[in-house]
């Protein structure tokens, strides 16, 4: 018998931490491989920690509610197996790192890590704006992984000193400095009689996080074009029962929309890429994330390889991952790889809208509510179902010339498209 650690998994790329919300067992209670240990919430998704090994669970340490980074050991189980298993393995391989530390002019440190994977961007921005040599952290992680909130610790701790510790270039200490102005704190706000005070769950508070990386560090720009999608209507609309009795889901708007945007990339590949930092990456994949809400949170699931699949095709994989969300058995793959984001915001009756840039796409587009508008066609007015397509960008990444291109062409396969059953099959 030997007792086997259980560490916090990756659950998905560039995620660094989860934060434990429920256990599903107990001390004592046996459990076999790959059985379902807790629940995690991540940054990018909500999933469940399959055990590694079959045997009795000894301890948990891990508590509900609270935030580990990755490759921490929240749980152990007893075992007799006698080699840890190759996930945990590849979360301690994965773990290890160094990082180089250098100044520019201004006396600012540049952080370089040695692998993209072993610093978080949070890591590396706190420790930037602050000033603070990484060597003089320490990690909570595993390997003394430096995590965010071992960076924000540091601040505190600094600032109560009075001082914030930096490397000096021109010398081989490190010196007491002049502290950092320490930002405003936000309003104290309390409740008033007869208010209603609603916590702040843990997957809202890292929807608002992430909506704040998103703002901070993406310059965003925004574009818009109307579109005539009448002809879309009417097919639409002739099929959409028969679709719905052979196929067994709704064929909807929005996957029309899907097919026309994933085409578009495929011609302007600019708008499928990525910003980091001294290089920008024109993803290969074309995978689009669709935003489905519920009551008290967003997921952004991921068709993948978008380009390759009818509409029908789209149209399943949307109701398929409608369903998980709603069910609540979203899984980390279903989250992973997304290059561009299409949001239907129409669905609430939006007809204009900026949208927040996913991070760290470039792009994301909000398909608003197709609405019956008078046109002016051939100087004459007729009624028409249009539709306003708005573009967020990047604009580290993306002008205005070729999103307008892109735009323009999205509207374009919608409206000159000649829809029929080929069309969708």
């Amino acid at each position: 018998m030997s007792v086997e650690k259980v560490l916090m998994p990756q659950l998905g790329e560039s995620v660094t931490e989860g934060t434990i919300e429920k256990w599903l067992v107990k001390p004592g209670e046996f459990v076999k491989k790959y059985e379902p240990l807790a629940e995690v919430l991540t940054d990018k998704v909500s999933a469940e920690i399959p055990s590694s090994f079959t045997g009795t669970v000894k301890e948990i340490l891990g508590k509900e509610g609270e935030t580990y980074p990755v490759g921490a050991v929240i749980c152990t189980i007893e075992t007799a197996e006698e080699k840890s298993s190759n996930i945990s393995e590849a979360i301690r391989n994965a773990t290890k790192s160094t990082v180089k530390v250098k100044y520019n002019e201004s006396g600012f440190s540049e952080f370089i890590p040695k692998q993209k994977s072993r610093y978080s961007p949070a890591v590396l921005k706190l420790a930037s704006e602050h000033q603070i040599d990484l060597e003089k952290v320490a990690g909570t992680g595993l390997n003394g992984r430096i995590t965010r909130k071992d960076i924000l610790k540091y601040i505190e701790l600094k600032k109560e000193e009075g001082s914030v510790a930096v490397h000096n270039p021109t010398a081989e200490t490190v010196q007491s400095q002049p502290s950092i102005p320490a930002p405003s704190k936000p309003i104290e706000i309390e409740a008033s009689a007869g208010d209603v005070e609603i916590p702040v769950s843990a997957i809202r508070r890292t929807i608002a996080n992430n909506m704040v990386q998103s703002k901070e560090e993406i310059p965003h720009a925004w574009m818009m074009v109307e579109v005539d999608v009448t002809n879309l209507v009417k097919y639409r609309e002739s099929i959409k029962t028969q679709f719905k009795e052979k196929e067994g889901f709704n064929l909807t708007y929005f996957a029309f929309f899907i097919k026309a945007v994933a085409q578009a990339l495929k011609e302007f590949p600019m708008l499928n890429s990525v910003w980091a930092q001294d290089k920008i990456i024109q993803k290969k994949e074309i995978n689009i994330s669709i935003a489905v809400a519920t009551d008290d949170a967003l997921y952004v699931p991921v068709i993948k390889n978008a380009d390759e699949k009818s509409i029908k095709g789209i149209a399943k994989e949307i109701h398929e991952l409608t369903q998980h969300v709603k069910n609540g058995t979203l899984k980390s793959e279903h989250i992973q790889g997304g290059t561009f984001t299409v949001n239907n915001t129409g669905t609430f009756g939006s007809v204009q809208s900026m949208g927040i840039i996913n991070y760290p796409q470039a792009a994301i587009l909000q398909v608003e509510a197709i609405v019956k508008r008078p046109v002016i066609i051939d100087n004459m007015i007729a009624i028409r179902d249009m539709v306003n397509l708005c573009l967020s960008i990047d604009h580290r990444i993306l002008d205005g010339y070729v999103c307008g291109k892109f735009l323009n062409r999205v509207k374009n396969i919608l409206e000159k498209t000649k829809y029929s059953e080929k069309t969708v099959y």
